[in-house]
């Protein structure tokens, strides 16, 4: 098919009314025989957050969370492809990026950048979350590998749900986190640690899919439940490594990490319930390094979350509550986070306003240093 017959194609189908459609998170317009189409959508989060230690001042800031649009499509059968960047908080930042083929019975093949089948809860879309922000088993920035380049295959059934990925996976070196990113950010620095990365999770729902979205907003959800083990490896290729003062190889350089998720979820009659646990073995390229998470050069961090909701007015409000928690060798002590908050729908998930109250004790693993936050966020999904 020649450039002129592609872009004839697509100018007819954008000419075409009868085959516009609107849909929950994008506006699609389809061809007659419904191989070719195009959808376009995107999320906008307004934050108000708000910081308050118990020890020094508070600050607080209004921003853009996110500002994410997104374009899908195809023009043959069983094809698509999609890109999505973002403009919120961050820098101008590269999110989905690939292109898939669903023409397999066993499974659709990916190719490209998207979020690595690990952490249910990564798994579930930030315009999809109970409390504002994620907690600690879905947050990149402590082991969850977020969005990575490279090849994955997907499929299952109403019983089994798969997931399977081979990637170049990258850390920004940090003794502080553990923070994985994308070999495909535009904001890269030259120090991130890469290397090849693979793995995988498996979910069980014998009584139909939990979908990857938190609540349980109709009231008269039937019983569901769902229990998901996943594990990844990763390891670094020494290709980029960050260099102290002195150029040599810094303490903050990551060696190696494995993973492994154990979570489940309950949905039932307004009842939202997730809970997950996740550990990482991470050791650094210097033998030896005490800083941060680590200990003795390497650290075992480990991250849990229980998090529920329940709406008191069917698909109108709902309350919410997480408690989490998280470990490392080289912590004095284990944080933790308490949050509650309410959550306000007007299209469900598309349209809603949400107040989240977080209580951090003993933030970073040090004793005593205990600091409270403050959520606002308003959502629009089109």
């Amino acid at each position: 098919m020649n450039m002129k017959k592609k872009i004839a194609i697509l100018s007819a189908i954008v000419a075409s009314g009868t085959m516009m459609t609107a849909q929950a998170g994008g506006y699609k317009i389809k061809s007659e025989d419904g191989e070719s189409y195009l959808k376009i959508g995107g999320r906008i989060q307004l934050q108000y957050h708000s910081v308050s230690p118990d020890e020094g001042d508070s600050t607080d800031e209004l921003f853009f969370r996110r500002l994410r649009p997104y374009i899908e499509g195809s023009l043959y059968k069983d094809w698509k492809a999609k890109f999505q960047f973002d403009m919120g908080k961050s820098k101008t930042e590269i999110k989905d990026m690939y292109f898939q083929y669903k023409g397999y019975d066993f499974g659709n093949v990916t190719l490209g950048n998207k979020t690595f089948p690990f952490s249910r809860e990564q798994l579930t879309s930030s315009k999809k979350q109970g409390v504002v922000e994620r907690t600690f088993v879905g947050d990149h920035n402590y082991g969850s590998p977020d969005r990575q380049v490279g090849i994955y295959l997907d499929g299952g059934s109403d019983m089994l749900t798969y997931g399977l990925g081979l990637a170049m996976g990258a850390i920004d070196t940090s003794n502080s986190k553990l923070d994985f990113d994308t070999v495909a950010s535009l904001n890269k620095g030259d120090d991130w640690n890469e290397g090849p990365m693979f793995g995988g999770r498996v979910e069980i729902h014998p009584m139909g899919a939990i979908k990857f979205s938190q609540g349980a907003l109709s009231g008269e959800e039937e019983f569901k439940a769902s229990f998901g083990i996943g594990a990844f490896s990763w390891s670094n290729d020494e290709d980029e490594m960050a260099l102290d003062d002195e150029g040599a190889v810094a303490n903050d350089n990551v060696d190696s990490v494995t993973g492994i998720e154990i979570s489940g979820a309950v949905r039932v009659a307004g009842l939202s319930m997730d809970i997950q646990y996740n550990t990482f073995d991470s050791e650094t390229t210097v033998a030896g390094t005490n800083s941060g998470i680590y200990k003795d050069g390497s650290t075992t961090l480990e991250t849990f979350a229980i998090e529920g909701g329940y709406t008191v007015v069917p698909e109108l409000v709902e309350l919410v509550a997480a408690y989490s928690s998280m470990d490392a060798d080289g912590y004095d002590e284990t944080w933790t986070r308490t949050e509650l908050g309410v959550n306000y729908y007007v299209h469900k998930h598309d349209v809603k306003y949400q107040l989240t109250y977080r209580m951090n004790a003993d933030q970073d693993g040090e004793a005593d240093n205990d600091v409270d936050e403050l959520f606002v966020q308003a959502q629009f999904v089109f």
